[in-house]
């Protein structure tokens, strides 16, 4: 073929083929532009049109670390519940500070290159004698491994960022009669009378397997729904290009041999892939394995019995689900339960007693005025009696008399009297700073919310599990 293509260069078909041979090539090299290069995508998260990258959040991470002490550090590499408190609080600045700079943008703020040199010039850290250090300056940026362009930037962003929120940041003006009115809902007290009937204070014998029978019918035990589950695990070091282009051809093997029919477990054998299985998985509930996270189980949870999920990079390795059989959610049968009905029974025989005697006291408080043996209690919002008799004390009107329950007894209670609070100057100023700072949280909270319908976030779960979730 080469040697035709020599001997009849000038011919048109010769052309015509060595169009079709470059064209292909070319077309090779670009397939594995687009295509391979998406495999090393570190985009992390899209806000509006801007792109925040996995070097990005490891950067603002660096930053938060840097800023605890050695055993906050500590708790954070060594308690999982900790590293990933920190991974949501640095992805929620991230993206604030992404969706500031959209607005900034569409709003037309624009910082100059001169001020930008003075707040350089203004930082004490780069000053020597009270005066810019140039020497100084270069020093630093040398041993923070930062250029003067990162530093700019940097600044920037920030400049930017209070310009599109620094509105939000400034608490609104409590007027006195918010104060006031909040003043007296904290502090204001009620005079309460109440007599308590307690469950316990009723003795019940045991149940026969009839009367059980029936209170399962009430009370029937769900059992939640449960699936076993298998996956396939690729190993691979996902910061090495060789290495994980080579297990990503291994994990599209073991890929296309599930897709021809074989089994999870053949197709995992032959390419030496870890095969896993594992029963009775319920929803939201964590599982003693490393590889299945939070996301994995939810995912498990949105797939039909007896499919596969696609091909899923994780930070190290990739991984095949298969939901392998569904048990769905049911009635527990009566004889598997039917000891631990027992104690639910008898609690509730106990209920109907306690609930006719507190009737009756009820009807006696309404007639009389008075029960014997009431205690009597100045409560407030929050102390002084019972969390549900606080609630009721203030959810009702002076006069009343009312039933209340709890989970362990009934309430016989007559709403005293209001008494409001003294003038206290100082607790009412605690109590306007209190009232601005939830002003500032609320607006920019609203204003959060503003700017995410505008900018819309998209975080990409494949890099997030390739490099970030555990």
């Amino acid at each position: 073929m080469l040697e035709y293509l020599r001997n009849a260069a000038d011919k048109p078909l010769a052309k015509v083929l060595m169009f079709i041979l470059i064209f292909s090539f070319v077309g090779w090299g670009a397939a594995e532009w687009i295509f391979g290069s998406s495999s090393r995508d570190t985009t992390l998260l899209t806000v509006g049109d801007a792109d925040i990258s996995v070097q990005h959040f490891n950067n603002e991470r660096s930053r938060q670390l840097s800023q605890m002490s050695k055993d906050e550090q500590r708790a954070t590499y060594t308690d999982p519940a900790k590293a990933s408190a920190l991974t949501n609080t640095v992805m929620a600045k991230i993206t604030i500070d992404q969706l500031a700079l959209n607005r900034a943008k569409d709003l037309g703020f624009v910082v100059s290159d001169k001020r930008i040199a003075d707040e350089i010039k203004s930082y004490p850290q780069f000053q020597e004698n009270g005066e810019f250090s140039p020497w100084k300056f270069d020093v630093i940026l040398q041993s923070s491994g930062m250029s003067e362009q990162d530093i700019a930037n940097s600044l920037r962003g920030d400049i930017l960022r209070g310009m599109a929120l620094g509105a939000t940041n400034v608490p609104l003006s409590m007027p006195k009669f918010a104060v006031d009115a909040a003043y007296n809902a904290r502090y204001a007290k009620r005079d309460v009378n109440y007599s308590t009937v307690k469950f316990d204070d009723f003795k019940v014998g045991e149940p026969s397997e009839e009367q059980l029978k029936i209170y399962y019918e009430q009370n029937p035990h769900v059992v939640p729904e449960v699936r076993n589950v298998s996956y396939v695990f690729v190993a691979a070091d996902m910061n090495k290009p060789d290495i994980y282009d080579e297990k990503f051809k291994v994990a599209q093997q073991i890929e296309d041999m599930i897709i021809s029919g074989d089994s999870m477990k053949t197709a995992a054998d032959k390419h030496n892939g870890k095969y896993v299985k594992i029963s009775k998985i319920e929803r939201g509930k964590k599982v003693d394995d490393k590889i299945l996270s939070a996301d994995l189980i939810a995912k498990l949870f949105s797939m039909e019995s007896g499919t596969e999920s696609e091909l899923i990079e994780l930070k190290d390795g990739f991984v095949i689900l298969r939901v392998d059989e569904v048990v769905a959610e049911h009635n527990a049968d009566f004889n598997d339960v039917k000891k631990s009905l027992v104690t639910g029974w008898k609690k509730a025989e106990q209920r109907k007693q306690a609930y006719v005697k507190a009737n009756e006291k009820l009807i006696a408080l309404n007639k009389d005025n008075d029960v014997k043996g009431m205690k009597n209690a100045s409560v407030t919002r929050t102390e002084g009696a019972a969390l549900e008799i606080l609630n009721a004390a203030f959810a009702g009107k002076e006069g009343d008399n009312v039933l209340v329950e709890d989970n362990n007894a009934f309430y016989v209670m007559h709403i005293g009297k209001t008494t409001m609070p003294k003038e206290d100057k100082a607790k009412k100023e605690s109590l306007r700073k209190e009232l601005e700072k939830m002003s500032v949280r609320f607006v920019t909270d609203d204003y959060t919310q503003f700017l995410k319908y505008k900018y819309p976030v998209k975080v990409h779960e494949k890099t997030f599990n390739r490099f970030i979730a555990k």
